[in-house]
């Protein structure tokens, strides 16, 4: 072995060492470095953030300024019109109470409205039911009418005279009436009362037969008295009556007991029924 290679040998663990030791000095300035480094990054976070917080407070100062100057203004303003802040809140909500009334009251106009309109839409449904009906009851009325036309039938009277449409109730006497060729006088008799007077004559009853339908009456006309004795129901009993004699035709259509009823049927335009 030569000296070189000995002195190479001892020196080779000294500079190991060295090596190491150069390595854990670079590591440890690597490591103050990075510990510098956030210090300083951490310290420019916490002014930020101080400076943060004074923008933040600051902010918070001008806004309640702000609020005080509105409420100042506010004062001020009420105070030249003579109101306060508590006066205003009263008048909106007044002023919202009166909206809600009027509100309220359109409503139940609409509502009254429409009630007006379901009214009048029921009022007309029922014009046009009622004329309906009237229409129903006009036509009724024809086919009665024509139905009482059929069942009117003329007869001879007593006197052997060709007597008119003779009427065996009030239908067809009434329909008698609308012709309006003569005048028709209805009347009852009741057996023992004084005569009646109808037209220029009067009638007295002096029998009534119910179960026979036969009756028996006094005319009296032109200061003349006829008895009508033992007459039928519906059959026409005749006389000649006026200072231009006229036929006049008296028809009982009922015979009860004690009572006749019926007509007495006159010349147009004879005299009307004097007050008995």
């Amino acid at each position: 072995m030569t000296e070189d290679e000995f002195y190479s040998e001892e020196r080779s663990p000294t500079g190991f060492l060295l090596l190491i030791i150069g390595l854990s000095l670079l590591i440890a300035l690597g490591s103050l470095a990075g510990i510098y480094l956030l210090q300083s990054r951490l310290s420019r976070v916490e002014v930020e953030l101080r400076h943060a917080k004074e923008q933040s407070a600051e902010l918070a100062a001008q806004q309640a300024e702000t609020q005080r100057q509105l409420l100042a203004a506010t004062d001020a303003f009420g105070a030249k019109v003579g109101i306060t802040r508590r006066q205003i809140e009263l008048r909106a909500r007044d002023i919202l109470h009166q909206q809600e009334m009027e509100t309220s009251r359109l409503t139940q106009q609409e509502n009254a409205m429409r009630q007006q309109v379901g009214s009048v839409s029921s009022a007309i449904s029922n014009v046009q039911t009622d004329v309906g009906g009237v229409k129903q009851d006009v036509a009724n009325t024809k086919q009665e009418l024509a139905n009482t036309e059929r069942q009117l039938h003329a007869a001879i009277g007593d006197l052997g005279v060709q007597s008119g449409l003779i009427a065996t109730n009030r239908a067809e006497l009434e329909y008698l009436k609308h012709l309006g060729d003569r005048d028709y006088f209805q009347f009852t008799l009741r057996q023992g009362q004084p005569p009646l007077a109808i037209s220029t004559i009067k009638l007295q009853l002096r029998k009534a037969d119910a179960k026979h339908s036969r009756y028996t009456l006094v005319v009296m006309s032109d200061d003349n008295t006829l008895e009508k004795k033992n007459r039928q129901m519906d059959e026409p009993l005749q006389f000649y009556s006026g200072k231009q004699p006229r036929l006049f035709e008296i028809v009982v259509n009922q015979v009860e007991k004690n009572q006749v009823s019926g007509y007495l049927s006159t010349p147009k335009n004879a005299p009307q029924p004097s007050v008995p």
